[in-house]
C-alpha cells in the first residue's frame, strides 16, 4: 500500500509540474516573445488608419465591387468574393464545371393549397471561368469575342432586353457539346487575362492579386477616380509585397492596402 501511494504521489506531482510548465509558463514565454519581436503579426497583422480605426487584416481579403476599387480574387464558391467561403473548390483544370459553370432549377410554391410545387426558372449554380472572363473584360474595358464553331457570335444573342447578359443562357451554351460535329460557345479575350483574375486561391481568402492583374485594373480605377494612371501605378508598386527572401513565391499586390491608399488621396 505504501508503495502504491508513493507511485501515485509521483504521478500527481509530475502531472502538476508538467501542467504548470506546458500550460502556463511555456505559453506565457512564447506569447511574451511574440509580443516583443513580432507584435503586429502576433496580433493579426491588423491595418490601422490615421484615426486609429482597424480597417482589416493584411492577411485577409475584403469584398470590393465598385469600379473605383481594385477587385480581389474570387472565392471558392464562385460568383465573386465571399469572406465566408474559406476553402478551395477542389475543382481541377480539366473540370467542366470549373471552366463552363453550371445551372440548377428552382422550385416555386404550389399554385394552390395542397397542390404540387411548380418548377421555377433555372439560376446560376456556379459561374465558371468563361463567365468570369466576360465579367472581368467588361469591367476593365478589355475587348473579347464569343466564338462558336470557329466563328464570332454576336453578344446580343445572349443579352436580355436591358442589354445585360443572360448568364444562364451563356452557361448552357458553354456546356452545349451534345453534337460531336459542333463546338460549344467559348470566349477569347483580346488581352491575356491573368489566372488569378478568374480563379480562387486555395483558401479563397487570398489578400493579393498579381501585378499583371492590378495593371489591367489600373486604367479603370484611374478613370473612375479622375486621377492619373501614373499615380495609380505608384500606389500599386508601394503596396506590392515582394517574394519572400526575393526567391520564394511571387510578388503580390495587397488589395486592401492598395484600396485604402487610394481612399487616402485628398
Amino acid at each position: 500500500m505504501k508503495a502504491l501511494f508513493s507511485e501515485l504521489r509521483g504521478a500527481i506531482v509530475s502531472t502538476l509540474v508538467l501542467a504548470v510548465v506546458c500550460s502556463g509558463i511555456y505559453p506565457v514565454v512564447v506569447w511574451g516573445i511574440a509580443q516583443v519581436v513580432f507584435h503586429d503579426k502576433a496580433n493579426g497583422s491588423l491595418i490601422v488608419d490615421a484615426s486609429g480605426t482597424k480597417r482589416g487584416s493584411s492577411l485577409l481579403a475584403q469584398g470590393f465591387s465598385s469600379d473605383k476599387y481594385f477587385i480581389p480574387r474570387t472565392s471558392a464558391a464562385g460568383n465573386g468574393y465571399d469572406g465566408t467561403s474559406s476553402s478551395g473548390s477542389n475543382l481541377g483544370p480539366t473540370s467542366k464545371k470549373l471552366v463552363n459553370g453550371t445551372v440548377k432549377g428552382t422550385i416555386l410554391a404550389a399554385t394552390q393549397p395542397g397542390g404540387p410545387f411548380q418548377p421555377g426558372p433555372n439560376v446560376v449554380d456556379y459561374d465558371g471561368l468563361k463567365l468570369r472572363i466576360i465579367g472581368y473584360c467588361d469591367q476593365n474595358g478589355i475587348p473579347y469575342q464569343l466564338i462558336q464553331d470557329g466563328k464570332p457570335v454576336d453578344p446580343k444573342t445572349f443579352k436580355d432586353a436591358k442589354g445585360d447578359y443572360d448568364q444562364v443562357k451563356l452557361i448552357n451554351a458553354f456546356n452545349d457539346d451534345a453534337k460531336p460535329e459542333s463546338k460549344p460557345l467559348t470566349v477569347v479575350a483580346g488581352t491575356p487575362v491573368p489566372a488569378d483574375a478568374v480563379t480562387a486561391s486555395g483558401s479563397g481568402l487570398d489578400p493579393h492579386i498579381s501585378p499583371a492583374n492590378a495593371a489591367l485594373q489600373a486604367p479603370r480605377v484611374a478613370k473612375t477616380r479622375n486621377i492619373t494612371l501614373e499615380k495609380v501605378k505608384e500606389l500599386i508598386a508601394a503596396n506590392t509585397d515582394k517574394a519572400d527572401l526575393g526567391i520564394f513565391g511571387d510578388a503580390g499586390v495587397n488589395v486592401l492596402k492598395l484600396n485604402l491608399a487610394l481612399d487616402a488621396i485628398k
